[in-house]
């Protein structure tokens, strides 16, 4: 008698294979002297017993080059800075993955391997959410989660040791764990969530307004806010002992705020406005300096807090153009034709554009429920505070899953969920929405290509593989 493989566990196998084939592509692939630098320095630190530090002496000769750190801010350790500037839990990720495999040059590697792992887990877990928001809708949930499985951008996420590959798993695990109201395992992911970006912290204080007024259970939701105060508070205490002031998970608030409203900037994250600040050792001066610095930009031409805004919404919404534009730049994959070029722009671009054209038509054909106004929260609480600090394409990733329930939404109800919609007044007026919507995302898409049409021509050029842009 032949054993039947469930679906989640035919679709993670899937999402696992494709994930591993860029993986394996990519074994001797190294880091930046990036985001990617300082999480395997943490990692490193923390595998060899020096505590959270980065900047160690061994390092220092491969930064300088680039950046003129000042040591004489702080009381200098061979060991390394003790640090607060990145939040906890991804650099504590990659020392378990270190300590068990080793700290030798096939680190990245395994890293990137379990992140495969963790890539494809969040295909099964697409599933299960869509499936406890529209049990109605099986046929959409199988659709989402083959949106993730073979989201383009989610396949090759594994390569990078970045956050989001233990970010939107913990994410999407809190919103399962609240939806099916686990609470008490909720409360705890939505802790270790916020201890992988504390940017989760506003839909953390969203889940408990639910719990409280959506779902009245007052007490479960004093439970989660005090749950998710456990897992978060000692990280916090350790900061404010480490910098002898109230300091929360992350002291880079000063920095984001100095970036996005920089009178030189755009609200998103560019050069040269991403060094000034770096050559600080000093997390709580750099924080002070950065925040104090942003209300005075802000106080100066208070009228730039609007455009910056939609600005930010525009890049957050942005075409997912800069991780291919800095590796094909930056000779990664040697010369490509124009033509294969433009295919492959168009294999990494078009998904998004379909998936979040088609998202704003699902969710007009929603009729909601209190149950579901969760997965409403979580997008306004994610969305919310990059509109208002700094906006980058790669941020709408984490909400990749939920377009994609949306969008599935969408496709398998067909023209007879329209019909139905149409017939009332709120349809109508959600259609209307959808259509503006749409139109908006098209129009930020198009205005984006006209901007930045000199850098496209160049490297559609001859040489474009030789142009060499930043991040």
């Amino acid at each position: 008698m032949k054993m039947k493989i469930s679906f989640p566990a035919r679709i993670f196998l899937v999402a696992f294979v494709l994930r591993l084939v860029p993986v394996l592509l990519s074994f001797n692939l190294g880091i930046g002297l990036d985001d990617m630098f300082q999480y395997d320095m943490l990692a490193r630190s923390l595998v060899a017993g020096n505590g959270y530090r980065w900047y160690a002496q061994e390092d220092l000769p491969l930064i300088q080059p680039y950046i003129n750190l000042d040591l004489s801010s702080v009381d200098y350790d061979p060991r390394g800075v003790l640090t607060s500037f990145r939040p906890p839990l991804y650099p504590a990720f990659l020392a378990l993955i270190y300590f068990l495999a080793g700290v030798d040059a096939n680190r990245f590697f395994t890293a990137r391997l379990v992140q495969a792992f963790l890539g494809a887990a969040l295909v099964p877990l697409t599933y299960a959410l869509a499936r406890r928001f529209f049990p109605e809708n099986e046929k959409a949930a199988k659709i989402s989660a083959w949106v993730v499985a073979c989201y383009p951008l989610l396949v090759i996420y594994p390569l990078s040791l970045a956050t989001e590959n233990l970010f939107f798993v913990l994410a999407l695990s809190a919103m399962l764990a609240l939806r099916a109201r686990w609470f008490i395992l909720a409360g705890i992911l939505l802790g270790l969530t916020a201890l992988t970006r504390s940017v989760s912290l506003v839909f953390a204080g969203l889940s408990v307004l639910w719990i409280w007024f959506g779902l009245r259970e007052r007490k479960m939701a004093v439970l989660v806010f005090l749950t998710v105060t456990v897992v978060t508070l000692p990280w916090m205490v350790r900061n404010t002992l480490l910098h002898g002031r109230l300091t929360g998970i992350e002291s880079a608030l000063g920095y984001d705020l100095y970036m996005g409203y920089h009178p030189e900037g755009f609200g998103t994250f560019q050069y040269p406005q991403s060094l000034e600040l770096m050559t600080m050792m000093d997390d709580g001066l750099r924080d002070e300096i950065g925040q104090a610095k942003a209300i005075e930009f802000i106080k100066a031409d208070p009228g730039r807090i609007p455009y910056l805004a939609v600005r930010r919404l525009g890049y957050f919404f942005g075409l997912e153009r800069r991780a291919l534009t800095y590796f094909y730049s930056n000779n990664f994959f040697g010369y490509i034709s124009t033509p294969l070029l433009l295919t492959i722009a168009a294999i990494v671009l078009m998904p998004f554009m379909i998936v979040s054209a088609s998202a704003a038509f699902g969710l007009a054909i929603t009729r909601w429920r209190r149950e579901n106004l969760l997965m409403a929260l979580f997008i306004l609480g994610y969305l919310t505070p990059h509109i208002f600090i700094l906006g980058e394409d790669r941020f709408h990733l984490t909400l990749i899953p939920f377009l994609g329930i949306l969008a599935a939404q969408f496709w398998s109800g067909g023209l007879a969920a329209f019909k139905v919609r149409v017939q009332t007044r709120s349809g109508r007026i959600a259609l209307l929405f959808a259509g503006l919507a749409v139109l908006l995302l098209f129009l930020n898409w198009g205005l984006e290509l006209q901007r930045d049409a000199g850098i496209l021509a160049q490297l559609l050029g001859p040489n474009g593989n030789q142009t060499y842009f930043p991040y």
